[in-house]
């Protein structure tokens, strides 16, 4: 168990340091983004991009869903792996609440797998609740009852 429990403090502090400054930027802007600064009890990190068929489908469900949450218990963000222009074509048809970024590094096989992605595939979705090493990662398209639960299972992890 102390084993299990000391692999997801790794894994937690690695996706916390992962995001560098310089490689992800708001989508619409150079400014420098960060998973540090989301500090919710519950961070929900979302990859997609604007080519993948599930990711489109996903999102007004994960928007829907984001919108019902209390203020302050759940952080939401989007990472695009993509361009700005189709980003924002995107975001035109398809507005969201929540915040999305844009990763601007080379490598973004390596960028996935610091989230645990190791096939590569979009969706994905990564759901922590960093102060007490809780993490979930979903390979796929998610909906509004997957993250209920995965939510959940957070909060009962951490003792909330």
């Amino acid at each position: 168990m102390k084993k299990v429990y000391a692999f997801l403090l790794a894994m937690a502090a690695m996706i916390g340091s992962h995001a560098v400054a310089a490689d992800l930027q708001s989508w619409n802007d150079t400014a420098p983004q960060s998973t540090a600064s989301l500090k919710a009890p519950v961070r929900i990190i979302n990859l997609w991009a604007t080519w993948c068929g599930p990711c489109r489908k996903e999102m007004p469900e994960m928007s829907a869903w984001y919108k019902k949450q209390k203020k302050g218990s759940v952080d939401m963000v989007g990472i695009a792996l993509d361009s700005s222009d189709n980003i924002g074509k995107f975001l035109k048809q398809t507005p969201v609440s929540y915040p999305i970024w844009r990763y601007t590094g080379k490598d973004s096989r390596g960028f996935m797998k610091e989230f645990g992605n190791t096939v590569g595939g979009l969706p994905f979705t990564v759901v922590e609740a960093p102060k007490c090493g809780y993490k979930q990662a979903v390979l796929g398209e998610v909906t509004a009852k997957k993250l209920d639960e995965v939510l959940k299972a957070a909060q009962t992890k951490c003792g909330r």
